[in-house]
């Protein structure tokens, strides 16, 4: 199949969204530029780290917007939800004679591997590449890491989600809670 690249330099939204109950949540990037969108799925574990590191780099970049705009709302992700890759790898990078920070997402290849292609090459992996200025990626950041912190409470013994029935807490010799 030929590559398929979505290059977004200017979005008018970049959001990390959850569709279902806390517990069995599919996790989602979606980018929209006019009548452009793209989503992309991926991991809770994906979307933390990428709101964690886009937050250090703005701060190591001495970017970090000194006030974030209001988080995005619903209005900011279009639907319906149609994952057109399965996220493997993120890729950040920043940019300093525009002063803004690239976001790369890329699917792993049927080995396993992730291998580094230039754009033009037509045998490559789909890229998702969206441009953000300081300001949006600190609101990308700020609103992906409320996202996370919004699924299930945790216990406060093993720190481990709590499902409405309990769970097995192995802090409490296995008792559930």
């Amino acid at each position: 199949m030929t590559r398929r690249l979505f290059v977004f330099e200017q979005p008018d939204s970049f959001v990390a969204r959850a569709v279902g109950e806390p517990g069995s949540r599919a996790f989602y990037l979606q980018a929209r530029q006019g009548r452009a969108v793209v989503t992309v799925g991926l991991e809770k574990a994906q979307v933390s780290a990428l709101a964690q590191r886009v937050g250090e780099l703005l701060i190591a970049m001495n970017a970090a917007p000194e006030s974030v705009a209001a988080p995005p709302t619903d209005n900011d992700a279009a639907g319906p939800v149609v994952e057109l890759f399965r996220v493997g790898v993120l890729a950040l990078a920043w940019d300093p004679d525009t002063t803004s920070l690239m976001v790369e997402a890329r699917p792993i290849d049927e080995a396993g591997e992730y291998s580094e292609v230039p754009d033009e090459d037509p045998d490559g992996p789909d890229l998702l590449r969206v441009r953000l200025s300081p300001s949006e990626a600190g609101r990308f950041a700020t609103s992906a890491a409320a996202l996370v912190q919004a699924g299930r409470p945790t216990c406060p013994f093993c720190g481990e989600p709590l499902d409405p029935s309990g769970h097995f807490c192995v802090r409490m010799n296995g008792n559930p809670n």
